[in-house]
């Protein structure tokens, strides 16, 4: 019997993921107190669309084999701003340009970091 992932199980998941393919800049907002679209904002970006893509497949692939659901990718072709709905995780993986123009951190500024310190590789 598989047990379906909780919101802190899906984001340490998802950012271990997206760190594993070098994605840059990777922080974690905790939305629960502002807004109701989901628990946790994961926000990163890579230098190429060829990375950006490596990315979120890594990110679905990792959710997929812990027994988590991705119920919507979009941009994936495009690849300047992916969007991978894991429920109650959101990640948002840029193009380093689409990144700097959208600056979510700066719109939801109301929302307080996550620690991923203990998540991240450090070189």
């Amino acid at each position: 019997m598989t047990t379906a992932l909780n919101a802190k199980q899906v984001l340490e998941t998802a950012v271990i993921a997206v760190d594993s393919k070098k994605a840059n800049n990777i922080v974690a907002l905790d939305m629960r107190q502002v807004s109701l679209m989901a628990d946790y904002f994961v926000i990163a970006d890579a230098a190429s669309n060829r990375q950006v893509q490596a990315i979120v497949t890594e990110v679905k692939d990792k959710i997929q084999e812990a027994g988590g659901t991705v119920k919507l990718i979009e941009g994936f072709q495009a690849a300047d701003w992916v969007l991978l709905d894991l429920g109650d995780v959101i990640v948002h993986i840029f193009s380093t340009e689409q990144r700097d123009f959208y600056n979510l951190e700066r719109l939801w500024n109301d929302a307080p970091y996550v620690d991923l310190t203990p998540l991240l590789v450090t070189d």
